[in-house]
């Protein structure tokens, strides 16, 4: 007993400390969305009903709230405000609600809680009020418009019954007009509800033709069968929303395309409306939907009101407060509310510098056309001045801290602002500052901008500046010298003296003959580092060369050995010319160089996962270890035969493969020709897993390239061009991306068993599926690793936010944007290792939002953090120890007892 008490004690103290833990997490980052409704399911669970109006509250202010929050709001507030006094505060709170989404439910609720409300004075005209304004919102919806409609209807029976006279009393004159008035309201209610599409409206109509003493008038059904028509055409779109999962994203597109051609304002709101409400995280809808109201509708309240819930819902997005700065201009907002708007815009937490720069031109801009230029001073062109101060301080300080650069180095704003000085303030002075400090922030190098800053003090200085400008420009510029000294000729032969020509061309023969030189000296320095490259290749080829040699002598010299040693010989001397190293190798069948492969960069070390083919399967058939053999002393006999430009290497085949010269013919001869097949075998007679393929003609060698990554027993077969990497150090045929691929999602914690075919069916819910990758060890094992492309951002977003955290196979797998790291490459001389990432690793916070947060511990640290069954994104677990990798792969080490007595002797 004393136990259950401890029991429902320490619950209970787990239960008060949750909701603490949201708060403080709160107070830390009040734009975490999912701790925000964490709190208010806890608070709700505790009864805390003072802190979870509180919650609430906060909420509200951040984001707008989903249906299913806003209806448990508004039925625990009905429920604690049963008093008249306090139903204006219900009210309120209604009014609110409907702003954030237009969700029939929520308006179909306003108008049932108004409805107690009627006995009050001028009750019964707020409840008409707000059905009529619940019927322009909704009562297109053509699935849940009729809901409201019929709550009207019966609302105003409700009223009839009221009016009506009892049986056998003659209503008086009043009462008559009274009754016919309400009866009018009823049947103008069947009109308009019937002459809207909307499902089963069938229902609608009979239940008219009933309740009518007169009939259905003519007008009406005219009015009735064209809204069937037009529910006919609809009908595809909501039995295609049916049917779909949530979001339900392609389908909403393909009805809002429909309904943009149709061209009905009214249906055209409404179906995007019906969109947002399930794809509220968006930005691309809301781009769609504002840019339509804007050139289309160009309602005030109705932009300004849906630019300000695109912000809300995805503040991440700088287009989307750009265009609600633009819309605020342009229906006339006062200053205040504009300037407002751009401060919350600042602190949106943009994902790149740039779009801070965006965001800064559009309220520059804003501000510009404030100005009365022909003033000499005035308040606004001060305010623009400061304006253009604040902006390169902000740049500065806050934009170049975050991410590490500043988002515009060729300097635009500085550039507008000079320009904004010469051409309305006529401050030649102030723009000639503003372009020097230009030059200082590295750009004085590039002839683009000298000769942008020659144009300006062509058009709006003097010529004495222009020559000072290309003076200094022949003197600076690295990249197109030739051009700004043959621009500094063309303005002396335009405008300079006898002596200004002389001194220009002096200067511009000393520069160019200075640039000859440098050139002469890198392209110099730049063939030794070739040579001594190539220098060490050959000694690299000879060391090994001796070291296979001195292998030879010590293995013996029986005469079944020495066959299959020069066999060996000659396969070692093909790849020395052409072999795998030069290519992206085996996945799973180690060489003595390093290789890229799925998985990065190994070495002569076994990878992880990696098993040996077992002895059954070592021997290859008698008959292709003679015929190995037999082709390479036909090469060595006729070396004319092989030739690099029309062969092509092909790796990444299992060691198992039976018969692989059949299986590669039967591959490749569909691209042409084909002179010889060489699969490569060992000593042994055992297949390597790679080979070549000679064609009759170089134009059969871009066809079989396009059978890279062909499906072969189950492997991808690696498709390469045959290039003499001696020749060719950086050639690079295969390379993963190290950067953001936005439209490519990473999955990890995926069940081994996992087929692309099931990785396919699971993704296509969310978007077009381009193609499915999924990463193994180069045993050809799964790692539980899986990228998925899309058709667009927009879809891999929304893969992110509904897949991250579903179970595969009682597997719970994580989402995230591709975001691979670096991949270490090979030191090599005169080449530097890359210091970290070419951009900051995007971090997505709640909601799918990109946030600029970047974590400040090690990438190990990182990793070794990481749960199990987690992985970073891009990485697998190859940096883990033989013995967790294996675990991984489902094969676990097991210890013995030595190895225990080790450990503990060690400790």
């Amino acid at each position: 007993m004393k136990g259950k008490n401890s029991a429902k004690s320490n619950m209970r103290s787990y239960l008060l400390w949750r909701p603490l833990v949201n708060a403080r997490t709160l107070s830390i980052n009040a734009f975490d969305y999912n701790c925000h409704v964490d709190l208010i399911k806890l608070l709700k669970q505790e009864g805390e009903l003072f802190r979870l109006r509180k919650a609430r509250q906060k909420m509200s202010e951040l984001f707008p709230l989903t249906e299913e929050i806003w209806l448990d709001w508004l039925k625990d507030e009905i429920r604690l405000t049963e008093e008249e006094p306090n139903r204006e505060k219900v009210y309120e709170l209604f009014e609110r609600a409907v702003k954030d989404y237009i969700c029939p439910d929520i308006w179909l609720e306003y108008a049932q809680y108004s409805i107690g409300g009627m006995g009050s004075p001028g009750g019964i005209d707020r409840v008409r009020s707000i059905f009529e304004r619940a019927v322009t919102a909704v009562g297109l919806h053509m699935t849940k418009g009729q809901m409201v409609w019929e709550a009207y209807r019966e609302f105003e029976n409700a009223i009839l019954s009221t009016v009506q006279p009892p049986p056998g009393r003659i209503p008086s004159r009043e009462e008559q007009e009274m009754l016919k008035t309400q009866l009018e309201r009823i049947h103008t209610l069947f009109r308009r509800q019937l002459a809207i599409p909307l499902m089963d409206m069938e229902g609608t109509y009979a239940e008219y033709e009933e309740w009518s003493e007169h009939g259905v008038p003519e007008t009406v059904v005219h009015q009735y069968k064209k809204a069937v028509q037009q529910m006919e055409k609809c009908k595809p779109f909501e039995e295609a929303l049916m049917v779909a999962e949530t979001p339900k994203l392609a389908e909403y597109q393909a009805y809002i395309d429909f309904e943009l051609k149709e061209g009905d304002p009214a249906r055209i709101q409404i179906t995007f409306e019906r969109a947002l409400s399930e794809n509220c995280l968006v930005p691309d809808m809301w781009a769609k939907y504002t840019t339509y109201l804007d050139r289309q509708l160009k309602f005030k309240d109705l932009v300004l009101s849906t630019h300000e819930r695109a912000v809300r819902n995805c503040p991440w997005t700088m287009g989307l407060w750009k265009s609600y700065l633009l819309a605020l201009e342009r229906h006339g907002a006062d200053h205040q509310t504009v300037s407002d708007v751009f401060e919350k815009a600042l602190n949106a937490g943009f994902i790149q510098a740039t779009d801070y720069v965006e965001i800064w031109q559009a309220y520059l801009d804003y501000l510009r056309r404030r100005v009365d230029f022909s003033k000499e001073s005035s308040k606004e062109l001060e305010e623009l001045r400061a304006a253009f101060s604040r902006s390169l301080d902000y740049m500065k300080h806050d934009v170049e801290e975050r991410f590490g650069e500043s988002g515009d180095p060729s300097c635009i704003i500085m550039q507008i602002w000079a320009r904004i000085e010469a051409l309305h303030c006529k401050n030649m002075q102030k723009a000639r500052e503003l372009w020097d400090s230009i030059m200082t922030k590295g750009n004085a190098k590039y002839a683009n901008m000298w000769l942008e800053y020659y144009n300006l003090e062509r058009s709006y200085g003097d010529s004495i500046h222009c020559r000072k400008a290309l003076h200094r420009a022949v003197q600076c510029t690295s990249d197109y010298p030739e051009h700004v000294c043959e621009v500094l000729l063309s303005f002396e032969r335009v405008e300079g003296s006898l002596e200004d020509w002389d001194f220009a061309v002096q200067k511009t023969e000393t520069r160019l003959n200075r640039i000859n030189e440098q050139r002469a000296k890198a392209a110099e320095k730049e063939a030794n580092l070739a040579r001594q490259e190539d220098e060490r290749a050959e000694q690299r080829r000879k060391a090994k060369v001796e070291k296979k040699a001195q292998k030879k002598v010590q293995k013996g010299t029986r005469a079944g050995e020495k066959r299959k040693a020069e066999q060996d010989d000659y396969q070692d001397e093909w790849n020395e010319d052409a072999g795998p190293k030069r290519h992206r190798g085996n996945a799973d069948q180690p060489t003595d160089e390093y290789m890229e492969t799925e998985t990065g960069l190994f070495g002569k070390a076994t990878p992880p996962g990696y098993k040996p083919a077992p002895p059954a399967t070592k021997k290859a058939p008698q008959g292709a270890a003679a015929s190995a053999p037999s082709a390479h002393r036909q090469n060595e006999d006729n070396p004319e035969l092989r030739n690099d430009n029309s062969s092509v290497f092909v790796s990444n085949l299992a060691y198992t493969l039976e018969e692989p010269e059949a299986k590669l013919r039967t591959l490749f001869e569909t691209c042409g020709p084909i002179k010889q097949i060489r699969p490569i075998f060992t000593g042994k007679g055992s297949f390597r897993g790679y080979g070549y393929i000679q064609f009759e003609s170089p134009v059969s060698v871009p066809e079989a390239l396009k059978l890279d990554r062909r499906d072969v027993e189950g492997r991808p077969v690696f498709v390469s061009p045959c290039v003499d990497k001696n020749k060719n150090p950086d050639f690079k045929v295969f390379k993963y991306n190290t950067m953001m691929e936005k439209h490519k999602i990473f999955i990890s914690g995926l069940p081994f068993s996992c087929t692309k075919e099931q990785l396919a069916e699971i993704s296509k819910n969310h978007g077009t599926v381009k193609e499915v990758r999924l990463v193994t060890y180069r045993s050809g094992k799964p790692k539980g690793l899986a990228y998925v492309e899309f058709a667009d951002e927009t879809q891999a977003s929304q893969a992110v936010l509904k897949m991250d955290g579903i179970e595969v196979e009682g597997n719970k797998i994580s989402v995230a944007i591709s975001n691979p790291p670096r991949r270490n490459t090979i030191d090599k001389p005169g080449s530097s290792r890359p210091t970290g990432d070419a951009m900051p690793r995007q971090v997505y916070g709640a909601r799918g939002k990109g946030r600029t947060q970047l974590s400040m511990l090690p990438r190990s640290l990182h990793r070794q953090s990481v749960p199990a069954g987690k992985v970073e994104n891009g990485s697998a677990a190859d940096g883990e120890p033989a013995s967790a990798a294996g675990n991984a792969a489902g094969e676990p080490k097991q210890l013995s007892n030595s190895d225990f007595a080790k450990m503990l002797l060690n400790m």
